[in-house]
């Protein structure tokens, strides 16, 4: 495991759940952060497929299938930036199913009206079976 060691300054627990994920398009932003393993939300959300990225809301009734980084405040920034904290995504913390309370990426209900909900909280899953 990397970890953000050249970062100075507090790190971050940070749960992700789509396209920072191992495997998916924006995941080279965490290429320096140190992997805790794959984990879960509480049940308490629920995520939704925007086409090409999920949003995760509080309020629901899944749990959401994730990967958990440490990450420096470098790093913090830069994903802050994509995913347009705090004006389109807002950061902030969220239980693991464990009871571990971690930061995230939610989105506001009403980002969401008419968008589906994913009932597995599997980003993964969604987009297999979209290709199915």
């Amino acid at each position: 495991m990397k970890r953000d060691v050249s970062q100075r300054g507090a790190t971050t627990a940070i749960f992700v759940y789509g396209t920072l994920l191992q495997g998916e398009g924006n995941h080279d932003l965490l290429a320096r952060a140190e992997f805790l393993g794959p984990m879960r939300t509480a049940p308490r959300f629920s995520l939704h497929d925007l086409g090409g990225f999920p949003g995760l809301v509080a309020g629901g009734e899944h749990a959401v299938e994730g990967e958990v980084y440490i990450i420096g405040p470098d790093t913090l920034a830069r994903l802050d930036q994509l995913e347009g904290h705090p004006r389109f995504y807002r950061r902030a913390p969220l239980a693991l199913e464990d009871g571990t309370t971690v930061e995230t990426y939610l989105l506001p209900r009403n980002r969401v009206e008419g968008r589906p909900v994913i009932p597995s909280g599997s980003w993964r899953a969604r987009r297999r079976e979209r290709v199915a």
